[in-house]
């Protein structure tokens, strides 16, 4: 069987990962990069700045393709697709024949159709090229403006701040991060963010881009205000890459990506789409999690297993953004009929909390956390498997003042089908598994199941589940607060007393 990869990213490489891990024989691979290097860490980019190399972000474990015998080729990108006749057509002429093709092609930055948007010192943020041509410009340069007030603008906002810059953000909306978070949320996030030295604009409708009088650029917004800047990054959001399939006529969801169905196939079932290039059910994924899932699906249903199936993605996520932390669960609107909130604020510590019950208050719909994502895993799970709320929810976001543990989520309720580690699949059965093969400790139980070992959002719930199979196997365990210091919760308490 010939499979060709078109794309090398992050959700391209996890499908070479898992094709390898199903055991596929007698397969030839190739896979195509347009980019001049392999697989890397797009959703930690921003450390490129900090010091991290591109080696160092590199996904791709030495001697894979040594190993499997997959063909990388890099700089080489696809200009066509032949169905009928099953080839690729690369940018050189040269023809590639396929059984199976899967499209991993990513997106695209969306750049505003504003003049003077393709000035010199204007760039997106997207691969280490970009980067690197803004390090260039950015050590001839006094201030930078990010463009776009969400996951990926806070993100660049903080790589221009790394590079010693006068950093702004200027966003359309009324607040930074409007789709995940509210507007108390995004008030708190706000205030964190400019006291790290970021400007915030919002609410500003960029309308030309101009030659500036003490700065290379003037960003004129539409209520006559302006702002000089150096550089200017544009990070508003991405599109789905789908012009190849729309070239060799495949369906396109009513908001573009390539149609797919369960199994990740195409209108055409020998073409696969995966990552945010593909649209289920008209809806495309932008996040990491869901497209390493489609990766999995799309190898286990190329190898022969014709149960592998996609069946959609939660859209939660935990991030840390310039040091703070930011997240935001299902609900987090408030949108369903006769929800409940519930929210804790301290602006003196800028943080937000906010939980969303139904109306009779045993299901948790959504979260918002700002400042302190502590009990994020406990809240996910909670909402992922319906898990019945405590007497008093708000107990779960309030803080503790007595050095008692706060209501929590008791891993026995967890079913062991209950995905702790969403990028890498893991659940709660995996993690109790390996601490019965001998895991019993964080650093263990990523290098064996790989639980945390990409966002590390989900460390300190595979920490909880990982002891409390401990204990129940009648093995030592510690309760250290985390796995730097050697103090549980209520001894510290004692301690500060």
């Amino acid at each position: 069987m010939k499979i060709v990869l078109i794309g090398h990213g992050m959700v391209g490489h996890k499908f070479l990962e898992s094709l390898a891990e199903a055991g596929i024989t007698g397969a030839e691979v190739t896979v195509l990069c347009e980019e001049p290097r392999a697989a890397y860490d797009r959703v930690h980019l921003s450390a490129f700045f900090s010091g991290t190399s591109a080696g160092e972000l590199s996904l791709v474990e030495p001697g894979f393709f040594e190993r499997t015998g997959f063909t990388l080729r890099l700089a080489s990108r696809a200009a066509s697709v032949d169905r009928r006749i099953r080839t690729v057509t690369t940018a050189d002429g040269e023809v590639l024949p396929y059984d199976k093709l899967v499209l991993a092609t990513g997106s695209n930055p969306f750049v505003p159709q504003v003049p003077g948007r393709d000035r010199d010192h204007c760039f997106v943020y997207r691969t280490i090229e970009d980067l690197e041509a803004m390090q260039a410009s950015g050590a001839k340069s006094k201030t930078g403006v990010v463009v776009g007030g969400g996951l990926l603008g806070l993100e660049c906002a903080k790589a221009l701040r790394d590079m010693g810059l006068e950093t702004h953000v200027v966003e359309f909306a009324p607040r930074l991060m409007a789709v995940q978070v509210d507007e108390g949320g995004g008030r708190v996030l706000r205030a964190k963010i400019e006291e790290l030295g970021v400007q915030v604009h919002t609410g500003r409708n960029t309308q030309e881009i101009t030659d500036g009088a003490r700065a290379r650029h003037r960003m004129v917004f539409a209520d006559g205000t302006w702002l000089e800047t150096d550089m200017i990054v544009f990070s508003a959001g991405i599109r789905p890459r789908d012009d190849l399939a729309r070239q060799s006529l495949l369906a396109v969801g009513p908001r573009g990506g390539v149609a797919i169905d369960s199994a990740c196939r195409t209108s055409d079932h020998d073409v696969y789409a995966i990552g945010e290039c593909a649209s289920w059910n008209e809806q495309t994924f932008g996040l990491v999690a869901p497209g390493y899932d489609m990766a999995r699906v799309a190898a286990r249903h190329i190898a022969g297993d014709a149960d592998a199936a996609f069946v959609g993605a939660d859209m939660s996520t935990k991030l840390k953004l310039m040091g703070v932390d930011v997240a935001s669960i299902g609900d987090a609107h408030a949108k369903t009929p006769h929800s409940r909130t519930c929210q804790y604020v301290d602006e003196r510590r800028q943080i937000y909390k906010k939980i969303v019950i139904s109306e009779d208050g045993k299901q948790l719909l959504g979260a918002v956390l700002i400042g302190d994502a502590t009990e994020y895993g406990t809240l996910l799970q909670m909402a992922l498997n319906g898990i019945a709320l405590p007497e008093d929810p708000e107990f779960l976001i309030f803080p503790s003042s007595d050095g008692k543990a706060k209501p929590g989520l008791g891993v026995e309720a967890l079913p062991d089908a209950a995905q702790i580690c969403s990028c890498n699949n893991v659940t709660k059965g995996g993690i109790c598994e390996a601490v019965g093969n001998g895991a019993c400790t964080i650093a263990e139980m990523k290098a064996c199941t790989k639980a945390g070992a990409t966002c590390g959002g989900c460390v300190p719930l595979v920490t909880q589940v990982m002891k409390a199979e401990m204990a129940r196997r009648g093995m030592a365990v510690n309760n250290h607060i985390c796995e730097h210091f050697a103090y549980s919760r209520q001894e510290i308490y004692h301690l500060v007393r």
